[in-house]
């Protein structure tokens, strides 16, 4: 049976693939690069949350943190990259 904690860590990630997933969608319409950008981040932090949950209740007996991190990582440098590049 699923735990508070567990069921948390699920709507997170089904949250930020449905932000992704709404971000691609609003991507193919109007085809302006920083959304495409955000749904990148957006793909990455729902692989991350994914790695939370992993890692703390489907494997808890292996350590994840390593790939939480890059995720988490690549993430944060695929957004502000994108506002780096987009201020041109």
């Amino acid at each position: 049976m699923l735990t508070f904690e567990a069921v948390i860590y699920l709507l997170c990630v089904f949250t930020s693939a449905l932000c992704a997933w709404l971000l691609i969608s609003a991507y193919l319409r109007r085809r302006q690069s920083l959304l495409l950008w955000s749904a990148v981040c957006f793909t990455l932090l729902a692989a991350n949350n994914f790695l939370v949950f992993a890692d703390l209740v489907l494997l808890p007996q292996l350590d994840l943190s390593l790939a939480r991190s890059l995720t988490a990582l690549a993430a944060g440098i695929v957004m502000l990259g994108s506002f780096i590049w987009g201020m041109e």
